[in-house]
């Protein structure tokens, strides 16, 4: 019983982890599309935005995809997504 349990757990964060990294690529296309409309962001906000959406895109590369989603999460919020 305790090995289905385990087995059931270990399938399940295998899906989270794919749904994850399918996730990453949504978002920068997301952002990139909202900064090619030249939002009305200050100049503060913009290069943060840029720096997480670059630090997202590092992140899902180099297979952190909880972090690249949380990254790519705070520019979409400063955007406005």
């Amino acid at each position: 019983m305790k090995f289905a349990a385990l087995l059931v757990g270990a399938a399940l964060a295998c899906t989270a982890a794919v749904a994850s990294a399918n996730h990453c690529p949504m978002d920068m296309k997301a952002i990139d599309a909202a900064l090619a409309k030249n939002p009305s962001l200050s100049a503060t906000d913009l290069a943060e935005v840029k720096k997480l959406r670059a630090d997202g895109e590092a992140l899902h590369k180099a297979g952190k995809h909880a972090e690249s989603v949380e990254s790519l999460g705070k520019a979409m919020k400063l955007l406005g997504l």
